[in-house]
């Protein structure tokens, strides 16, 4: 059972940038898949950018493509997501979330970092 911590997170203005982490107890090669979600005040929550090392495979939700980019560090058993070009749409909690490789739930969440972006 893996453990995820996320980090990094704070208040811009739109149009800058932030980067924020996810910290796993156990590398994530190969047997998971990790990424994002996110949840605006008022909102659903939605999946934002996933990666599974195992195979190289990345998936972004269509509002961050392109501005967006997630990325792994297998030394430090650590991805990172790079936002660019940020608006205030994408102000959210931002949970990372781990599923196994092999399947489609995501069992493992961390506590969530908050993104502001002001107009």
């Amino acid at each position: 059972q893996v453990e995820l911590v996320d980090s990094g997170g704070g208040s811009v203005q739109a149009g800058g940038s932030l980067n924020i982490s996810c910290a796993a107890s156990e590398s994530f090669y190969p047997g998971y898949c990790p990424g994002w979600f996110r949840q605006a005040e008022g909102k659903e929550r939605e999946k934002v950018a996933f990666i599974c090392p195992l195979g190289g495979s990345i998936w972004y939700n269509d509002p961050v493509k392109g501005r967006f980019t997630i990325s792994e560090d297998r030394n430090k058993n650590i991805i990172n997501l790079q936002m660019n070009h940020l608006t205030p749409e994408d102000t959210a909690i931002y949970y990372c979330a781990a599923r196994r490789s092999n399947d489609y739930k995501y069992e493992w969440w961390g506590q969530g970092t908050q993104v502001t972006v002001s107009s």
